[in-house]
């Protein structure tokens, strides 16, 4: 085997999410209990691998050079056109045909938002990392067919400067539910993200309203996404695109609500806070839904080193990281369950406080973070 064979081979397990799509299809095809399928592949079949397959601590060469990661990077690159044909196809379909009920078209496209979620999203999240232009647009095209374009400026100026702390929406607070969690990033991450880039634009002496500001091509391709979906599938059409990109949005924030919750850095006075170290995020090193989102469980190491690929992403023991007790998948359904969460998190979070700042004995020393009256950095 020559060493292309075996950087292919190497990378196909992190082509897994491609084998959600048949589920999908066989949905569209076939109607009936077929339509729940994706979901429950993705949530349960990588949840179960887990279980089989355990952890995965091997850390890769993080000085690899990119020349051998191309087979890593290739599954992120054609996901874009994957994704369209996935979306926009599936509309043309189901809008032309009468074979599905009104509740088999809303289950189907809720899979097919599950798809754009889990997978689209964390490729986009990687995407958008990068600093040349093609991995960036197609970051941009991924984010806008689910209407989550300003994720691209919130994630990169606001979240990675300000994670731990309440100027980050998306650090989920202690004791605060996902349902809540869910309605305040939605009001709270477009607003961060226009006055982000406004904020970058004023150091350059521009006005928001420039043509630079990234936020007018975000608009833009979100526009052309509800124009397509209403030419090829009319009012319908539009309705399950915005419903599948609802799902994807709720993957989304799904994840960074299990990615931080209750996890904060000290605040040093003056407005700063302590440098993002790996055991600011929760890292899970369960090897099938690495396999299936690339490595993103591996986010102590993503937070601590934003620039680095996916596929190189370190793992950390518990002496330098909290560890969830499950993948993501699984966290996901039990974070959708406040009761559940809690009774499984709010110990792990009190340990990681223990552990790490032993010095602040109790949550009240805490209680700065949560009323949000601590002295906040500028963005």
């Amino acid at each position: 085997m020559n060493l292309a064979q075996i950087r292919l081979r190497n990378a196909l397990p992190f082509w897994l999410s491609l084998t959600v799509l048949p589920f999908i299809w066989l949905g569209a095809a076939f109607g009936g209990w077929f339509v729940i399928l994706p979901p429950l592949y993705a949530w349960y079949m990588f949840g179960l691998l887990d279980g089989i397959l355990g952890l995965n601590r091997e850390n890769p060469d993080p000085n690899t050079a990119e020349s051998e990661l191309f087979w890593y990077r290739a599954i992120t690159i054609i996901w874009f056109p994957v994704q369209f044909l996935n979306i926009f196809g599936l509309i043309w379909i189901v809008t032309h045909t009468d074979h599905l009920s009104v509740l088999e078209t809303i289950v189907l496209f809720f899979g097919i938002g599950v798809s754009s979620g889990t997978t689209g999203m964390v490729y986009a999240h990687e995407l958008l990392h990068q600093r040349n232009n093609l991995e960036r647009w197609l970051g941009d095209l991924l984010l806008a067919s689910v209407l989550y374009s300003h994720f691209r400026t919130e994630h990169l100026l606001v979240h990675h400067k300000h994670v731990g702390t309440r100027r980050d929406a998306v650090t989920a607070l202690y004791n605060e539910g996902f349902h809540h969690y869910f309605g305040r990033v939605l009001k709270e991450c477009p607003r961060s993200a226009w006055e982000a880039e406004k904020a970058l634009l004023a150091r350059r002496g521009l006005s928001p309203w420039h043509p630079r500001n990234p936020h007018f091509r975000y608009w833009t391709l979100q526009i052309l996404m509800l124009i397509f979906a209403t030419l090829i599938g009319g009012v319908a059409g539009r309705f399950l695109f915005m419903w599948q990109a609802l799902v994807a949005i709720w993957q989304l924030e799904l994840t960074n609500y299990v990615e931080h919750y209750g996890l904060t850095r000290r605040h040093l006075g003056g407005g700063k806070y302590e440098h993002v170290r790996p055991h600011h995020s929760w890292n899970a090193a369960h090897t099938a839904t690495n396999w299936l989102l690339i490595n993103l469980q591996r986010h102590s190491d993503h937070q601590y080193k934003p620039d680095r690929r996916v596929p190189l992403l370190q793992t950390y023991d518990e002496d330098e990281a909290p560890q969830l007790p499950y993948g993501y998948t699984l966290m996901g359904v039990a974070a959708m369950v406040p009761p559940v969460w809690r009774r499984m998190m709010n110990p792990k979070v009190k340990q990681w406080r223990k552990r790490y700042y032993p010095d602040l004995d109790t949550f009240e020393d805490w209680e700065p973070y949560k009323t949000g009256t601590n002295p906040l950095p500028p963005l």
